[in-house]
């Protein structure tokens, strides 16, 4: 009687644990519950078999941490193809005219992108001449920060 009382409340348990953290991922979308949540169906399974709880904890734990470490990833990179990079993660990558040289020693440098006229900056620290095509490679504050583009 005593074990099918444990029995039962381990698989209820490992059931609420489920439905919580699907809930959770649900509300935040940001695929990091999910994989709780499997690992909590994995223990629900053993739980249902009999498994002592020590054994569930543990599997619940290593199958959520290698999910996690393994498979989110992969599927961040298949959800995130083809989406638009927007406000300034757009503006990584692309090409401005430098409008006033860049010199970081002496805290100078315009380039026009996109119609804007921004502050830049080298990437290192050497100079880059009036007119010279960079391409932006980070964004800090409303400083683009770039790099000489390379004629191949």
């Amino acid at each position: 009687m005593m074990l099918q009382w444990i029995l039962l409340n381990s698989v209820q348990f490992w059931l609420i644990m489920v439905v919580v953290l699907l809930v959770s991922e649900l509300a935040t979308m940001g695929l990091t519950t999910i994989w709780f949540a499997l690992g909590a169906l994995i223990a629900m399974a053993l739980a249902a078999v009999g498994s002592p709880f020590p054994v569930q904890f543990l599997v619940f734990a290593v199958v959520s941490v290698l999910t996690m470490a393994f498979v989110r990833s992969a599927a961040l990179r298949h959800f995130n193809q083809g989406r638009t990079k927007t406000n300034v993660d757009g503006l990584i990558g692309q090409k401005a005219i430098v409008t006033q040289k860049i010199n970081n020693v002496k805290a100078e440098g315009q380039a026009v992108l996109n119609g804007m006229e921004w502050t830049a900056r080298s990437v290192s620290d050497s100079e880059i001449e009036e007119g010279a095509v960079v391409v932006v490679k980070r964004v800090s504050g409303v400083k683009l920060i770039v790099e000489k583009e390379e004629i191949a």
